[in-house]
């Protein structure tokens, strides 16, 4: 039996194959070690040599390959002899995919046809609330609405970041209460996407001195201004992007900017929303020029980002 466990958002992708794995391990009385499995297999041959060779302690042969069907000689040679392998009944082979981009149409009805699917794709914004909620539950935490919404702007999308921080957060408080705004505030540190979102917000609003303050703030703690400059420029590019679609409905653009994640769409357009296109033209013309300017050592990346919010 073939079962394939793959999509963008691994953390939940790796939480299915560990209680794929579980499940296994307890029917056949077994352990496995998820963390030295995978990538073991670079041809198909070497699969099937493997199975060929199960153990008569085994009541199941299990087999757990991690990042196997990126490599196109595998692939192909499995596509080429999936009916083979059907043959080992005995087995349950399991794949794990970090992204999508193995996955053809005729890989997938392979796996349909003689296994399991499952796709994880990156939450929407309120498919994460829903699952950030649940988990709190699930470890018997409660937090405040203000909080919440603070945890999940300093986070975002990455469930590796926001499982970890809600762990964190519960385990500060040790049952003490609810979760509050201030523990977040303390506990978690800011996204940095979340900043330059907040200062380009800033910059619509013609509030400079916000902005310029929430930059100064970063390059306080050490952060790159190099690295700050180019998310800057990244997000105004997404901005651009977003607003060049024009009205169409967000479902549309969100389908139309694929891969960009929803979230990102969504926030991108409410943004670009405060801007004109000519305005979003003028201050990436702006942006190009400054950065030529670094790149040229015309100016310090610290200068670059002072100039290029005080003159938007």
């Amino acid at each position: 039996m073939f079962i394939l466990v793959y999509g963008k958002d691994t953390y939940r992708a790796w939480q299915e194959l560990k209680k794929i794995v579980g499940k296994a391990e307890r029917e056949n009385n077994i352990s496995l070690s998820l963390g030295s499995l995978g990538e073991q297999f670079s041809a198909i041959e070497e699969l099937e040599n493997e199975l060929r060779h199960g153990s008569i302690f085994e009541k199941e042969k299990i087999l757990v390959l991690r990042n196997a069907l990126g490599k196109a000689a595998f692939r192909e040679g499995l596509i080429k002899e999936a009916k083979n392998l059907d043959s080992y009944n005995h087995a349950l082979i399991v794949f794990y995919e970090e992204g999508d981009a193995f996955a053809s149409a005729d890989l997938l009805k392979i796996f349909k046809k003689q296994g399991e699917v499952y796709k994880f794709n990156p939450l929407r914004e309120g498919e994460l609330k829903e699952w950030a909620g649940k988990e709190f539950s699930s470890l018997g935490a409660s937090i405040k609405p203000d909080a919440f919404a603070l945890l999940l702007d300093s986070t975002g999308s990455d469930l590796w970041r926001l499982s970890a921080e809600i762990r964190k957060l519960i385990a500060y408080k040790a049952g003490k209460k609810e979760i509050e705004k201030k523990d977040v505030g303390l506990l978690v540190s800011p996204n940095i996407e979340a900043v330059i979102f907040k200062t380009i917000d800033a910059i619509a609003s013609g509030n400079k001195k916000t902005a310029l303050g929430l930059i100064y703030k970063h390059l306080e703690k050490g952060d790159s201004p190099l690295y700050l400059f180019s998310m800057i420029i990244f997000q105004f590019r997404n901005l651009l992007v977003v607003k060049e679609l024009g009205d169409r409905p967000l479902e549309e653009k969100i389908n139309l900017l694929k891969p960009m994640h929803p979230f990102v769409v969504r926030k991108s357009s409410w943004l670009a929303s405060r801007f004109s296109l000519e305005q979003l033209k003028d201050i990436y013309l702006k942006i190009f020029k400054t950065d030529l300017a670094v790149k040229t050592g015309k100016i310090k990346p610290e200068t670059a980002l002072e100039l290029l919010v005080t003159d938007i």
